[in-house]
């Protein structure tokens, strides 16, 4: 427990002969002794400092934001994959526009229906990317990879019937460090209410798939 020093008062009270005798204490061992020499002063133990908590660096994102989607396929694919659509595209609002955008292209030519829809989506961290493209993954479960786009793109190919109509619809999911970039490509003939073959889709979806992570490595230049 910590000493106090007797107040002052108190002390007044006392007999002269404590008084003088409290008087020598301080003048020879107490507050008003001279110090000692350094050679007899007893060595201070030191109080080991607590090691500092290692710093956390972060790591530099890859890419910090989501390029222009519109921008993200050439006019000729466009016009190639979805006939008769603007190939201006019209971008679809976002929450945050900042690291999510996607566009989106369709038209009706004849009785031809053609869907393609380009999306971005920029996460935090690659680690954050990688969980968000395996549960994609998850989701669309039947498809394949596709070697060579990106960091790692799978694709699926899907058909559904709604009323005796036929709609197939290919999606692309292609991680590039900490973005994605997902691509839906779709069509039906209202005629004969069949829908294009799995190979068309499937190879039109990986044509603007690979258009959209080229122009996003673009972008981070």
């Amino acid at each position: 427990m910590r000493s106090f020093p007797l107040p002052i008062a108190l002390t007044a009270r006392l007999s002269p002969v404590v008084v003088l005798a409290a008087a020598g204490w301080a003048l020879s061992s107490g507050p008003l002794a001279a110090p000692q020499a350094a050679e007899n002063r007893p060595a201070e133990k030191t109080r080991p400092q607590s090691a500092s908590a290692p710093s956390r660096t972060q790591v530099p994102k890859t890419y910090t934001a989501a390029p222009a989607p519109c921008d993200s396929v050439a006019e000729k694919s466009v016009k190639s994959l979805v006939p008769g659509a603007r190939t201006a595209g019209k971008e679809i609002p976002s929450t945050d526009a900042k690291l999510r955008r996607t566009c989106s292209w369709n038209a009706l030519e004849g009785y031809e229906y053609r869907w393609l829809d380009v999306s971005f989506e920029v996460l935090e961290s690659d680690d954050a990317a990688e969980r968000s493209y395996r549960g994609r993954l998850e989701e669309k479960s039947g498809g394949g990879p596709v070697p060579g786009l990106g960091d790692a793109a799978y694709s699926v190919v899907n058909l559904t019937t709604e009323d005796k109509q036929q709609t197939r619809e290919g999606v692309v999911v292609a991680r590039a460090s900490n973005a994605l970039v997902i691509v839906t490509y779709n069509g039906s003939d209202f005629e004969s209410k069949k829908a294009p073959g799995t190979d068309e889709i499937n190879k039109g979806a990986i044509k603007a798939a690979k258009e959209a992570v080229a122009a996003l490595e673009a972008a981070r230049d």
